[in-house]
């Protein structure tokens, strides 16, 4: 009865092991440059593009602020003999504390330009995530893998590479995007 028992089990064992699971030679696979994707990403250079505008207006304004600061610091290091050491310490102390405010603002404003852009590009890296899982779906991807910065893939043959198909896809799609948001602003000012 024992050996009838054990028979069962290991019949069943083997069968149990011959369920048909998917061969690698079946599985659609693919993979995706990253680093390349969002260099060539439209959105991503507009994001650049902003940011490096708006930076130059932040830098203006504060040049305009440093130079001012470095004028009075020439005229203070004139004016301390003539006007005593009393006028002079007060002075620089003033003169000290603007050049610590000075400090503390361009750090601030690196700070929230690094905060501001740093949002734009990860709420883009979601949406790119996003497409790349749509698109895996549409095209019956069993895996699409990213390559990189943060390479998650040690070696892919060259055929596997859909870049170029998904960075096109992702551009012609912010550019209809950006064609309908422009097409309402258009209409408003006829």
């Amino acid at each position: 009865m024992k050996k009838l028992i054990l028979l069962s089990i290991a019949a069943m064992a083997i069968i149990s092991c011959n369920k048909e699971t998917p061969s690698v030679e079946k599985m659609k696979t693919a993979y995706v440059d990253t680093s390349k994707l969002l260099e060539e990403n439209t959105e991503a250079k507009d994001i650049e593009d902003k940011y490096k505008v708006k930076s130059e207006e932040m830098g203006r304004e504060l040049r305009g602020e440093a130079s001012r600061f470095q004028s009075e610091a020439a005229s203070f290091q004139q004016n301390a003999q003539l006007k005593g050491q009393a006028w002079a310490q007060a002075k620089g102390a003033e003169l000290q504390k603007r050049e610590q405010e000075l400090g503390m603002k361009q750090q601030a404003m690196l700070q929230t330009l690094q905060q501001e852009s740093g949002k734009e590009m990860d709420s883009l890296i979601k949406r790119i995530k996003t497409y790349i899982k749509e698109y895996g779906k549409k095209n019956g991807y069993d895996y699409i893998y990213g390559t990189g910065d943060a390479a998650t893939v040690l070696y892919a043959k060259d055929a596997y590479d859909i870049t170029a198909t998904i960075s096109k896809e992702i551009n012609e799609n912010y550019k209809g995007a950006a064609k309908k948001e422009e097409e309402p602003k258009t209409e408003e000012k006829k």
